[in-house]
């Protein structure tokens, strides 16, 4: 875990889940965007250490911090680290998550609770400790997804803890009236990432990729790219959104 203070930070973000897929995409993106980086990871340190180490060659300033979202104290935590270390936070990039997939009559009630406490109570957590952080200007992303249109087989849990997340996003923007902080979600459609790749065949994933229009898989940098825009200047009027950013695929 890097410990070393940093300089005080222009602005600076928090990416849980930055340590890969989507989120190493999207912090990679926010630091060439010039904001600070605090790189969020559940468990692989060395992957987190290694983004960090990129960030810093390439002039940007990151810290990684370990936390397990589903615990009120290690998301405190994660907060309280970046303000130690940057001195601000503008921007808040929820990204981390969970995929089992399991069909509902298994009523396989471990597996449901496991993704509702990482998937939304994470979110949750973490949409708190944004709201009572971030100053005026600030921007709160989360992560949905595009599946909740296509309900799939085996998917249940999954797209309940992400239609979850879509509804505290809308209620957390309207609790922030009058602050002038955003609160957005977006909702990737099929991206080859690890959590996605998982238990498919080469079959199964070449349905995927024929599904939207433009007939391909997104990559992790499309959804950094939509990102970058919801955190930038040019996404201040965008709040209470769920941005699906699949291609067509729903």
């Amino acid at each position: 875990m890097t410990t070393a203070v940093k300089h005080l930070a222009d602005k600076a973000a928090i990416i849980s889940g930055g340590s890969g897929g989507i989120g190493r995409a999207v912090a990679k993106r926010l630091a060439s965007d010039g904001f600070a980086i605090a790189v969020h990871y559940s468990g692989n340190s060395a992957r987190a250490e290694t983004l960090v180490a990129g960030i810093e060659n390439a002039g940007g300033q990151a810290i990684a911090v370990q936390a397990d979202v589903t615990k009120a104290e290690a998301v405190e935590n994660l907060f309280k680290r970046t303000l130690e270390a940057f001195g601000k936070i503008n921007v808040v990039v929820h990204s981390a998550g969970i995929m089992p997939l399991s069909p509902i009559a298994d009523a396989d009630v471990e597996t449901f609770d496991k993704v509702m406490a990482t998937n939304l109570r994470g979110t949750f957590l973490v949409l708190a400790q944004a709201a009572k952080h971030l100053p005026a200007g600030g921007r709160i992303i989360a992560f949905s997804s595009s599946v909740i249109a296509k309900s799939f087989p085996k998917y249940g849990a999954y797209v309940a803890s992400k239609a979850g997340v879509e509804g505290l996003v809308r209620v957390l923007a309207n609790e922030l009236r009058g602050r002038n902080i955003t609160v957005n979600a977006v909702a990737p459609g099929p991206i080859p990432t690890e959590l996605f790749l998982k238990g498919k065949t080469d079959a199964q994933i070449e349905e995927f990729r024929k599904l939207p229009p433009l007939e391909r898989l997104g990559t992790a940098e499309d959804i950094a790219g939509v990102v970058s825009f919801l955190a930038g200047p040019d996404g201040g009027w965008v709040n209470a959104q769920v941005l699906r950013a699949n291609g067509g695929f729903a």
